[in-house]
């Protein structure tokens, strides 16, 4: 681990160490993994020499870690977790004091949520710290001297972030050394999965490497709590990939593995009863769902990707089945239209609109909350995202956007993870819809579509990586001609018959349905949206004044 070659090369200079960034994880100690303050305990007695390690917590006390137990109470005259003693940070900087200045032993004190001392513990916060600071740069503090050299008493701070102690504290400052943990990296994961593998009695290079590709972007703590899932499951190492699904979603069942291959296959014929006149909307359609099937998305990138399972941007007009083929594809996915997730995008055209969707940073109004994106993806994995009418939204959202795409996770302001890897997300924009028309012809359309959906990425708001990664899955929906308004107009007015049927018990006929469909489909300029509107108007009003007016008792036709 690239922070403990860190802390080995500065421990000869340095008495104090400020640890931040990831420091909540497990680290390995030859085979065993530690929570940062035991693993620093280890490391300081059994490889550095030191006689004792001591771990200080706000307001509960002194903690004994590793090494001689009986050296703090010779140095400070004071017992371990003495009950006796008030904790506030003018009596325990005293026993501090004694322990670190001690000329006799090598020692280290670890003070654990170093971030939060001013907050919870009991006096002067900035006195306390200006006198461990001054003791710190103090040119007369000696080295203790042992067999193995001469050492400087430590103490650590744990801290969250570097900037929670203030910049006088550690910036230039003798004596003083600051390490950030970075989250792991492919090396660290590889050597965690290597030894947990060990426990499996598992000792194969190509599933090692294998694993370590699969828990990209994880801890380590995540990583043993995958095994730990897996061995609870008897899932086998090699298929682990279900083990890690079920830690990020929080779901044993997998609705993918439970499509039927026949449906799949005749995905193309199930949308196209449902979808009218969008042949290539489609055919895109069947080939993401036929992709995502086969867990394929992505694949050309990594063989364990966590992108989303497929990626759709939908453009034009309005009313010609955007909306309806989301449904669609959330109905024959995860057997409902329930699963798909909307977003008015034009609810979050104003600044600072991105924290609605990932919730508000700690301190602000709505922390509590969460985001709105983060809690509904959380409690539904396994969805259809649909983004409506994404060119509304304000251009700190699409920043969202591009991090869902590439790495398909996000983080709330309270630090909790969605992942995507289990969703399908699907853009709908009505860029360069008021320069389409009916006459241009389908081939038109598409490339005034694709003209104003470039240059709004590129030029307006300068995001082309967005446009880079939904690729070649725009699909731009035609205006709906007469004859496939006609078949809209029919289920639609079959749905308003049978529901009739269905509450009321009263089935009703329409001598002349031809008429009616001419009639209803007259104006097209709407799409299907206008179509409902007008069926409204003509022919469900009507039939409610008709049923009222002749008292239409239930069993009439």
């Amino acid at each position: 681990m690239q922070w403990v070659k860190e802390l080995n090369l500065f421990l000869p200079q340095n008495s104090n160490f400020l640890i931040s960034g990831n420091i909540y994880d497990s680290y390995f100690y030859e085979n065993t993994p530690l929570n940062l303050t035991d693993f620093l305990g280890r490391w300081l007695v059994e490889k550095q020499s030191y006689s004792q390690v001591i771990s200080y917590i706000p307001l509960s006390g002194f903690f004994h870690v590793y090494g001689d137990e009986k050296i703090f109470n010779e140095a400070t005259g004071e017992k371990i977790l003495n009950k006796d003693k008030k904790a506030t940070l003018e009596n325990d900087y005293e026993i501090i004091k004694k322990f670190i200045k001690n000329e006799k032993y090598p020692v280290a004190l670890i003070i654990n949520y170093a971030s939060r001392i001013e907050e919870i513990a009991e006096g002067d916060f900035k006195t306390f710290l200006f006198k461990i600071f001054k003791d710190a740069v103090d040119p007369k503090a000696k080295k203790v001297r042992t067999e193995n050299g001469a050492k400087y008493n430590l103490i650590f701070h744990l801290l969250d972030k570097e900037g929670d102690i203030p910049s006088w504290f550690y910036v230039d400052k003798p004596k003083i050394k600051s390490i950030l943990i970075q989250k792991p990296d492919i090396l660290v994961r590889k050597e965690a999965v290597k030894k947990i593998l060990q426990a499996f009695s598992k000792d194969d290079e190509s599933l090692t490497d294998e694993i370590t590709d699969k828990t990209h972007g994880m801890y380590i703590r995540e990583i043993i709590s995958v095994f730990q899932i897996a061995k609870q499951n008897n899932i086998k190492p090699e298929n682990i990939s279900q083990a890690i699904r079920t830690y990020k979603t929080g779901v044993k069942e997998n609705p993918w593995e439970n499509i039927e291959k026949e449906k799949v296959k005749n995905v193309e014929n199930i949308i196209t009863k449902r979808v009218k006149g969008q042949d290539e909307a489609v055919k895109k359609a069947s080939t993401i769902i036929k992709r995502a099937f086969f867990n394929l998305s992505g694949s050309q990138f990594s063989t364990f990707s966590q992108r989303p399972k497929g990626v759709l941007f939908f453009a034009g007009p309005t009313g010609v089945g955007k909306t309806e083929l989301a449904k669609t594809i959330a109905q024959i996915i995860f057997g409902s239209e329930d699963a798909m997730i909307r977003f008015d995008m034009s609810e979050f055209r104003h600044d600072h609109s991105d924290q609605r969707l990932l919730g508000a940073p700690p301190g602000y109004v709505g922390y509590e909350q969460g985001g709105e994106l983060i809690n509904k993806i959380r409690e539904n994995p396994f969805s259809v995202v649909l983004f409506d009418e994404i060119e509304k939204a304000h251009p700190r959202v699409m920043d969202i956007m591009l991090q869902l795409l590439d790495e398909g996770v996000l983080t709330s302001g309270r630090g909790e993870k969605a992942y995507f890897s289990e969703s399908i997300i699907i853009f709908t924009s009505n860029l360069g819809a008021s320069q389409m028309t009916l006459t241009n012809g389908y081939e038109k359309n598409k490339e005034i579509a694709n003209k104003y959906i470039e240059r709004y990425f590129k030029e307006e708001i300068r995001r082309p990586e967005i446009l880079n990664r939904i690729g070649k899955n725009i699909v731009v929906f035609n205006f709906i001609e007469k004859e496939d308004a006609k078949e809209i107009a029919k289920s639609m007015i079959g749905k308003v018959l049978k529901k009739l049927q269905k509450d009321k018990d009263i089935r009703a006929e329409i001598e002349n349905i031809d008429n009616l469909l001419d009639i209803v489909t007259n104006d097209l300029s709407m799409g299907g949206r206008g179509i409902g509107n007008t069926i409204e108007e003509m022919f469900i009003n009507p039939l409610s004044q008709l049923l009222f007016e002749h008292d239409v008792k239930p069993k009439a036709v």
